[in-house]
């Protein structure tokens, strides 16, 4: 069998890149099905050794087994997320519950649990180094979090309940697509689309010329409630069609519906954390977490909700003041806000935010500005492998290597939109870097940009280069982290200290040196003007009231869903109405300024793994705002912050307690006030 499927064969390609070339749908089941039995057969093995646990007996097994089974998962749900066709969904319903039960499997095995508790209650008797101390540790607390811990009946109540969950995330997540893709709003004429570029126009051509729309304009919806289209639209109808379309997802009485899904999600959720001796869900994810605890969170969010709806409000008023200056008055809406935001910049900073496309285009931003910034600031230099495919052929492929010359490993940047990829943007491993296994990493950045037509620049956004930026900043943390186990590699830390490293790195886009670098114009090579630059920075604040709120709100929403008991998550929810009450309580419910994500398309929570945890970026903010701040003081951009950043946080990957590893970074923990001042919310 290993000869007729490529996966399960090592790839004979640089650094273990999967044969995509040579992999087709009918493959992944099998190897999966013998990826399943080959791991089970390694940790029966651990569990039937008749000597006491060590860790050469124990642990060394363990972080060695599944690594097949590993492979090809990262090889299949890299496709998964962003070439889902309809072979591949069909695949990935089906694993789902296979894929649950399997690793149930491990985490309640009772030999496995027993193994690993000896060792952990003997930890200080052990002459183990930090990293396999922190191994047990993580393990055991891993496996206990799971219900390892639990009678026979329970694990196999928990066992349902897991099997289930992971067969509605899947359909939330295939509904979410369906829906996007089915509310892609159609425009006949270029007319009603005054306001975008030439860029967006043959991007709008393209999307419809791609679904037989020959002649028309399809403007397809990002994954937030919001879109880049409604800051330039002059027609105010074409912009509550798109707004209003994005709102409807997962709501709309059709095949994609998504309540009764993530109800049952809910009330599954919070039945689970109940068998794990959790009052709620958000109590089950926090205790793992670096903020402890639902009150932890619930505290933060509510100090900065106030001050936020405050400034939302200030926003609010400018926004309405323009809007009555103007020859026909009405009240502001949510579908105008972005269009009179930026009314409001270019008459207080004289500037437009939409007309700096020119200055940012695609292929620059990446070599000049990404590239460029981590060169200068860790020594990594980047080849693109033509020779090398990846999976789909908009993706492409990059070499890294160290300052040194010696080989980092590989890049892949899927930079477009396409119907058959998820929303949003993200980054995942296709290898983990292991010195135990002799892996180097590979890792992957997706996004969804609009693809102009061909021959035509790509000409990106503000919000599209920080998103740029942004998820360069996880896949240094995925190139970077050296660890020897590989449950600690790459981003495999906890889910509120995750986005830190890649907040850190959108610093860069506004620094002098890298700015003056890729932000040149298409046509004339002109940098982008310093008065221009001066007034990005002064602006900086401006609208951060909607910013935060938005964000807030959708912050708050995951929080009451899964702060729910059993009791309550089993009652029949009106999910509209539930919204709306959680957004009263923290004075969220301004209805010009709608929650980023409502639940029906709440990836993030209800398809993804931020489950009680969306409130990660703001938590992991302060951190970043704090590092900011650090970097400042230290010089910027130059090579001993750079080595200082990568030896201290972004190398260590998992294998050490987060926030002591910001400690040795920064000499202190983190401090709030930097976050206040960035997002306007200091007293």
């Amino acid at each position: 069998m290993a000869n007729e499927n490529p996966l399960l064969s090592p790839s004979t390609l640089p650094y273990q890149l999967p044969d995509y070339a040579n992999i087709e749908p009918a493959h992944y089941l099998p190897a999966f099905e013998h990826a399943f039995a080959e791991h089970r057969r390694e940790i029966d093995a651990i569990t039937r050794v008749r000597s006491m646990p060590t860790f050469e007996n124990t642990m060394l097994p363990l972080e060695t087994s599944g690594r097949l089974l590993g492979d090809v998962s990262r090889t299949f749900y890299t496709v998964s997320s962003a070439d889902a066709t309809p072979a591949i969904q069909e695949i990935e319903e089906t694993l789902a519950p296979l894929m649950s039960a399997h690793y149930d499997s491990i985490q309640l095995d009772t030999q496995l649990y027993w193994r690993i508790k000896t060792l952990h209650d003997q930890l200080d008797r052990l002459d183990l180094d930090p990293e396999q101390g922190y191994l047990v540790e993580r393990h055991f607390r891993e496996m206990t979090q799971a219900g390892a811990g639990l009678d026979d009946e329970a694990k196999s109540r928990l066992t349902e309940i897991n099997q289930r969950l992971s067969t509605l995330t899947t359909t939330f997540e295939k509904n979410l697509l369906g829906d996007t893709n089915d509310l892609a709003v159609t425009f006949d004429d270029a007319a009603a689309l005054d306001g975008l570029t030439d860029g967006e126009l043959s991007a709008a051509a393209q999307a419809a010329t791609d679904r037989g729309l020959d002649g028309k304009y399809l403007v397809t919806l990002t994954l937030f409630t919001g879109h880049p289209y409604l800051s330039s639209l002059t027609n105010r109808d074409s912009r509550k069609r798109i707004l209003d379309a994005s709102r409807a997802r997962g709501s709309r009485g059709n095949e994609f519906d998504n309540r009764d899904v993530l109800r049952e999600i809910v009330r599954l959720r919070a039945e689970r954390a109940a068998l794990l001796g959790y009052a709620s869900h958000a109590a089950f994810v926090t205790a793992d977490e670096t903020a402890g605890s639902p009150e932890a969170v619930q505290s933060l969010l509510r100090r900065l909700a106030v001050p936020a709806a405050r400034n939302a409000r200030r926003e609010q008023h400018a926004l309405q003041a323009i809007i009555d200056a103007g020859p026909e008055s009405f009240a502001l809406e949510a579908h105008d806000w972005a269009f009179y935001t930026e009314k409001v910049r270019q008459a207080e900073y004289d500037l437009d935010r939409a007309a700096l496309r020119p200055w940012f285009e695609a292929e620059r931003v990446l070599q000049d500005g990404v590239f460029h910034a981590a060169t200068q600031l860790y020594g990594i230099t980047f080849t693109e492998r033509g020779d090398l495919r990846a999976y789909h052929p908009d993706a492409r492929v990059f070499e890294v290597h160290n300052a040194d010359g010696s080989a980092l490993g590989l890049f892949v940047l899927d930079l477009y939109t396409r119907d058959t990829k998820r929303g949003g943007a993200w980054m995942n491993s296709i290898v983990s870097q292991s010195r135990l296994r002799g892996t180097s990493p590979i890792v992957v950045n997706n996004l969804n940009v609009p693809k102009p037509a061909p021959g035509k620049p790509t000409l990106l956004s503000l919000d599209e280069v920080t998103t740029l930026f942004h998820e360069f900043g996880h896949a240094l943390h995925g190139l970077f982290a050296t660890v020897t186990y590989p449950h600690f590699a790459g981003t495999n830390v906890f889910r509120d200290f995750v986005e830190f490293p890649s907040q850190v790195n959108e610093m860069w886009i506004y620094w002098p040196e890298v700015l003056a670098k890729y932000a040149r114009h298409i046509e004339t090579g002109e940098p982008l003007p310093a008065e221009v630059v001066d007034k990005l920075a002064a602006s900086e604040t401006f609208n951060q009231g909607f910013a935060t709120t938005e964000y807030l709100a959708a912050s708050w929403i995951d929080q009451a869903w899964h702060s729910l008991g059993a009791d309550a998550a089993a009652e029949d929810i009106d999910v509209a109405a539930f919204e709306a009450s959680a957004l009263a309580d923290i004075g969220l419910d301004n209805p010009v300024v709608p929650t980023r994500y409502s639940s029906t398309y709440f990836a993030h929570v209800f398809s993804g793994g931020y489950s009680a945890g969306y409130y990660s970026y703001i938590w992991s903010e302060v951190l970043d705002a704090d590092t900011v701040e650090w970097f400042r003081e230290n010089g910027g951009l130059t090579r001993a912050n750079g080595d200082r950043f990568r030896e201290r946080l972004l190398g260590v990957g998992g294998s050490k307690d987060p926030l002591e590893a910001y400690r040795d970074f920064r000499g202190r923990d983190a401090e709030i006030e930097p976050l206040l001042t960035r997002r306007g919310l200091a007293a």
